[in-house]
């Protein structure tokens, strides 16, 4: 009991890198409006993995997207390294979600007609970061996720795992503060889904960085910090 609080104690003395706060979202189907998200929210610390849990249909995906300024709240305040990003324009929103989210997709959302190397180093060539250091980067974070033989193949010329794995090298090209993944091994047979989300996860500790993601799993969301869950919209 002794060792849970003091965890608990650890926790909440850690830095608040993401606080979500009666996250409500609704969208109109047929002229109806639909609730997809209807309350409730978390905090998510600096270091801390968080998986989210929920059935289908539950709103998990809509949460992801809106806290990765993907889509706007209908209602409730979203802070990003104390950033109420909410009252943000799109143009900020977008900045900001490039400096501070990586994202990791179900499927790996890579450019069909850049190499594996390329794909690694466009994020950070947006952010203003010089091409020769961002080939750089780009090659060092491909080789920590073995795939850095495959540097010069697009990605319709690799397979499943590796295309998965060169999507989490290019999430986390930038430092981000916040890791989302959504379903990040969802598209993979088991032994590879093991595979890229054990490198996922050891790099995002390796970096210090924060990560909730999404799961049906719960052998993979068993592996978090915490697990919170959400059902019919409402987040707990």
């Amino acid at each position: 009991m002794a060792g849970i609080l003091n965890s608990l104690s650890k926790i909440e003395k850690r830095e608040v890198v993401l606080s979500v706060r009666d996250i409500k979202k609704t969208f109109m189907e047929g002229g109806q409006p639909l609730r997809v998200l209807s309350g409730g929210g978390f905090d998510l610390h600096r270091g801390e993995i968080i998986a989210l849990v929920g059935q289908s249909g539950s709103g998990k995906s809509t949460l992801l997207q809106c806290v990765g300024l993907l889509d706007k709240p209908t209602s409730g305040s979203i802070l990003i390294c104390g950033v109420p990003v909410q009252k943000m324009n799109d143009e900020e929103r977008t900045l900001f979600r490039r400096q501070k989210i990586g994202f990791v997709y179900q499927r790996h959302n890579l450019l069909s007609d850049f190499t594996a190397l390329e794909n690694v180093t466009l994020p950070m060539m947006a952010n203003g970061v010089d091409e020769d250091v961002a080939n750089a980067r780009a090659a060092k974070l491909l080789k920590s996720v073995n795939v850095l033989h495959r540097a010069g193949h697009l990605p319709g010329e690799m397979s499943g795992g590796e295309q998965q794995r060169t999507a989490v090298a290019r999430a986390i090209a930038n430092n981000p503060e916040i890791v989302l993944a959504d379903e990040p091994t969802g598209n993979l047979d088991p032994e590879h889904a093991t595979v890229v989300f054990d490198m996922l996860l050891e790099l995002v500790r390796k970096n210090k960085m924060s990560m909730l993601f999404v799961t049906h799993d719960m052998g993979l969301a068993n592996r978090a910090d915490r697990v919170i869950t959400i059902k019919k919209g409402i987040v707990k």
